[in-house]
């Protein structure tokens, strides 16, 4: 009603509905908001299902690989610059794991299966039987929806936020990547005449979840080091299923002579091995059984593995996930998703981890006292390089493992076995694919049960010849399989699963995603004033930051270590310590980058880059050689205004420091990565000012690099809303300073936005292919500047206007902080169980010490999202009273930054409702404290009378329909559960220990993030 204009009838139906629900008893409430929470997330998956199934039947998508390279090689762009940038393109989308992802890991998996089911649905060819059937199962899982609870019953650790993450990879992303490759590729050729090379990934990953040390003290040094394994071994299985499918595909035996000798050498190494194994008979000890048990793998599979009689087009399009949910070493809880034991609990592997995987060729059979392991133990190596394996390193079969008095091996082969497995060589379907395929798959084998071994505390000294430490000794096997068939005329073999799986190799390496490290600038100083106190230096923190350079500098150009072994310090400080001593053991082949958040000095920094070498020291010279791979990337992240103004005068200096540069250059390749945060910057001076800040600090940043003839990447720590600088992808990227993104970009993507964005393999492709049409055409074709001067003096007032305005509400205003306690459910969102980390940065009650997302999560509770538009209107308010409206107009039409940022504020607006912010402050907000509410409901209306104004739009979403058909079939639902909150909050205020009440507003907090479709 109220959408169509009548008003005084909508708000007598509220306040009859309001009635209503408050004479509901407790049960009924809580039935009426379950039964809407879950109408909204399924109203979602069909959504979502819908866009899915338009994107199908379009012929060129609009912001397509396809489309945007037409439309640039029509604009002028040669196919050659084309080609060049695409394939020097350089983006990591990093997930974290940011609570703001409201539902279980078991209801995420369910919406999926209904997702699955209302695809397979849309298929033609299904007869009237088999729909029947489809739609007994929709009902089977809406009913097993309704029947689980939709609470966590405890808060998630560090690790299973990690293995939430991986999961990620396995349901869609595993699908998606080369799916998204495949594309580029095939609009390369069409627009250049050349393909995407095999081994060419514009896109990689990383991850967050277990290395963001940030204010949460249940990320410890053993989470990173157990996280970064259990990474690794989930990477060994999927290659292990994807070469159990290629082995069965590849059934030739034409070959290029390189292969043939590979194969042959393989063999050879076999029957050697057999040869000196029949010699020294059976009856060995247990040291040499560890050494050298080694069985066959047959070069004919003697089990199908698992779709091997489907194509691999139809993977995914059977209603379940791609491939199945994985179970592997996990922290020892009694929950496999929702535990909330300590993140510190021992790694240990589950009884049944490997029971869906069993290996299907191996003869011998390992018990390691914890679950028993199917294991081919036929090992082998790959050296680096991209050459023919070597012969030396298919020599040693052997592996060298001291096992528990209860490990028991089964040597060799019985007569029975030899008989259904003859020797390769006596056959006459020589199959050298599979052969050296097998040969991958035993070393693959090896390396996940190396990594169980390190997980289980089992020492373990397997030769590194036997097992795959880095991407490209997997590659190397693959990428002489592929180059065979090619010289064989198989190209169209070579393009199939082959040309996938190098793909995968290529983007997801032997860790899937990358661990980046954080922690707040101020740890590391707390850890050099325990250090310079134990030398009697004096005190690190006190000294001028010309002191402090001048002793790290010192420091780094040293070769000594500056911790002594036995120094004494705190456990904070120790834990800080202990991250740098695993960083240095795990490398950068498994960790990405070293995040500093916090940072406002040049020796913020170098503190970094002077622990990160002193652990690189101690730690080599402990294992006696050098440290594996190079030192992390150390990213300075500047979050508040001050910090983002004073970025580029940091890395000036940073800059004019030769050990620095040098450093930069030679570890680095020349690169300096700089990361800038959206949320602190947000809750700090408002979404305008702080989207402004943004814009000037990365221009600064880019130039002061310039300067210096360094290369700079610049990391955005986007959130999922507005509030937190979450937006359209495509919208955010081509709203950048011009030059700030040069082919190279990383942006987190968190909480529930990486379900969103990700969840789904069609949907993965979609923002995969976004992100590089995106990069790629603010490389090539930068967004506009502002055209004058005179637009950045109107943004300069505009920004200090509304950050005045915003600052006297938040920050001045004395009654604000017990409005918002008030009239949103901020203090109940800590039993949520959402996340690992506490909602605030110290035991402070002040709004400046409360984490961004429980911020913007309680205000998008109450459809007010008070942080994403507070003064805005009054700063645009304050630039027409000067005369500028006609230059804001021009502005917005010519500017893509500003107008950006005019359509995300309408955006916001649209989906706020007045008169359910109204309803939370008349039920639940002092009389005192009413007056600031309406206050704030007309600062509301002059921001949208203004935002319209500039915009040249008579209503919201005007130049936005399909948000505008969403938000309206959303509201009958939605309203309902927002009244329900209101009445619920009213009785737990005054009855705090009701755990049903609790449970109830909870419920409703879930179907209120479902329906706004984000939360933080």
């Amino acid at each position: 009603m109220r959408i169509a204009g009548i008003e005084d009838a909508a708000e007598v139906l509220e306040k009859k509905l309001a009635l209503e629900l408050s004479s509901m008893t407790l049960e009924e409430a809580a039935s009426f908001a379950r039964t809407f929470s879950h109408f909204l997330n399924l109203m979602g998956i069909a959504e979502t299902h819908h866009r899915v199934r338009r994107i199908k039947n379009t012929i060129q998508l609009s912001k397509s690989c396809d489309d945007i390279f037409s439309k640039m090689i029509q604009s002028g762009t040669s196919p050659e610059d084309l080609y060049n940038a695409v394939c020097e393109q350089e983006i990591e989308i990093v997930l974290t794991a940011h609570p703001t992802q409201i539902n279980r890991r078991t209801l995420q998996y369910k919406h999926l299966r209904i997702a699955h089911l209302l695809e397979y649905n849309d298929r033609a060819d299904l007869g009237h039987e088999e729909r029947e059937m489809l739609i007994e199962d929709l009902r089977r899982e809406v009913t097993s929806l309704w029947q689980t609870d939709e609470l966590r019953r405890h808060k998630p650790t560090p690790v299973d936020e990690a293995r939430a993450g991986l999961h990620i990879v396995e349901q869609s992303l595993w699908k998606a990547v080369p799916h998204y490759l495949r594309r580029v590729s095939a609009a390369l050729k069409k627009h250049t005449g050349r393909p995407l090379p095999l081994t060419c990934t514009p896109i990689r990953f990383g991850s967050w979840m277990g290395g963001d040390r940030d204010g949460n003290p249940n990320v410890t040094a053993k989470v990173t080091r157990d996280v970064c394994f259990l990474a690794r071994w989930m990477a060994a299985d999927l290659y292990i299923r994807e070469i159990d499918s290629l082995r069965f595909e590849l059934s030739m035996n034409r070959c290029s002579d390189e292969l043939a000798k590979f194969a042959y050498e393989i063999l050879e190494a076999e029957n050697q091995y057999e040869e000196r194994h029949q010699e020294n008979g059976y009856q060995t000890s247990h040291r040499a059984h560890a050494k050298h048990s080694v069985c066959n793998s047959p070069a004919l599979p003697t089990q199908l593995p698992a779709g091997a009689d489907m194509p691999a087009c139809t993977e995914c399009n059977d209603g379940e996930s791609q491939l199945p949910i994985l179970e592997f070493p996990v922290t020892d809880h009694s929950d496999s998703f929702e535990s909330g034991h300590n993140a510190e609990s021992s790694v240990t592997l589950l009884k049944s981890s490997l029971s869906r995987n069993s290996e299907k060729y191996d003869d011998g059979k390992l018990d390691v006292n914890v679950r028993t392991i199917n294991v081919s133990t036929n090992a082998s190596s790959s050296g680096s390089g991209t050459g023919t394996p070597s012969a030396s390193s298919t020599a040693g079969f052997g592996f060298s493992s001291p096992r528990k008095k209860t490990s028991e091996f089964n040597v060799g082969k019985s007569i029975f076995d030899k008989i259904l497995n003859p020797n390769i060589t006596q056959r006459p379907d020589f199959a050298p694919y599979r052969i050296v395929l097998g040969h991958v798959r035993e070393k693959l084998i090896t390396t996940r049960r190396r990594i169980e071994e390190i997980l289980e505390g089992i020492p373990c000294d397997y030769d590194p010849s036997q097992y795959y430490e880095n991407s490209a000794q997997l590659l190397e096997p693959l990428m002489l399989c592929c180059e065979s068939m090619q010289s064989c005329g198989s190209d169209i073999l070579a393009d199939g699963r082959l040309a996938d799986l190098i793909r995968r190799v290529s983007t997801f390496g032997m860790v899937l995603m990358k661990l980046d490290l954080r922690q707040e600038s101020g740890k590391h100083s707390e850890t050099l004033d325990a250090i310079t106190e134990y030398l009697d230096m004096g005190t690190y923190s006190e000294w001028d930051e010309e002191k402090k350079l001048e002793f790290l500098v010192t420091e780094l150009k040293g070769k000594r270590p500056l911790v002594p072994p036995t120094i004494e310090v705190s456990a904070e400080v120790r834990e800080v310590l202990d991250t740098f001593r695993v960083a240095a053991e795990l490398g950068s082949e498994s960790l990405g980058a070293y995040v500093i958040s916090m940072a406002s000095k040049a020796s913020d920094i170098l503190a970094v880059e002077l622990l990160q070498k002193d652990a690189r020291l101690a730690v080599s010279g402990e294992l006696g050689r050098p440290c594996p791979d190079n030192t992390l990337r150390v990213v300075p992240l500047f979050e508040t205004v001050k910090d983002l103004r004073g970025a580029g005068s940091v890395i000036r200096k940073l800059l004019s420091i030769d050990w620095y540069r040098n450093h930069i250059i030679e570890n680095d390749n020349g690169l300096q990565e700089v990361m800038v945060g959206y949320s602190d910057s947000g809750k700090d001076s408002g979404r305008f000012t702080a989207a402004w800040e943004l814009y000037k600090a990365q221009e600064d940043v880019v130039a002061a690099c310039k300067e210096f003839g360094i290369k700079v990447t610049l990391f955005h720590g986007r959130g999922g809303s507005i509030g937190r600088g979450g937006g359209p992808t495509y919208l955010a990227i081509q709203s950048q300073p011009p030059g700030s993104v040069m082919g190279t970009l990383r942006s987190t993507e968190q909480g529930e936005m990486v379900q969103a964005k990700f969840g789904l393999a069609q949907t993965a492709v979609r923002q995969l292919e976004i992100y590089t049409t995106a990069v790629l055409l603010a490389t090539l074709h930068p967004p506009d500047p502002p055209r004058s001067m005179n637009w950045r003096e109107v943004m300069e007032k505009i920004s200090e206007v509304s950050q005045q305005y915003y600052r006297s509400i938040v920050y001045e205003n004395e009654q604000f902080l017990e409005y918002f306690r008030e009239v949103t459910p901020e203090a109940e969102l800590g039993n949520l169980n959402i996340g690992s980390r506490p909602t605030r940065r110290k035991k402070s009650s002040g709004i400046g010490h409360l984490r961004a997302i429980p911020w913007i999560f309680a205000w998008t509770q109450t459809r007010f999202v008070l942080p994403a538009w507070l003064g805005i209107g009054a700063g645009l308010e304050a630039a027409c009273a000067k005369g500028y409206k006609e230059e804001l107009q021009a502005m917005y039409r010519e500017w893509p930054f500003f107008q950006c940022a005019i359509d995300l504020i309408e955006m916001v607006l649209a989906k706020s409702d007045l008169s359910i912010a109204k309803h939370y402050d008349e039920v639940l907000v002092s009389p005192s404290r009413q007056k600031l509410g309406e206050e704030l409901r007309e600062a509301f209306r002059m921001t949208e009378k203004y935002v319209l104004l500039v915009s040249g739009h008579e209503k919201l979403t005007e130049n936005n329909k399909s948000l505008k058909r969403l938000i309206e079939s959303r509201l009958p639902f939605l309203n309902p559960i927002n009244m329900i909150q209101v009445e619920i909050l009213r009785r737990l205020r005054g009855d705090v220990n009701n755990q049903k009440l609790r449970d109830a507003l909870l419920i409703t907090i879930n179907g209120i993030a479902a329906g706004m479709r984000n939360t933080g």
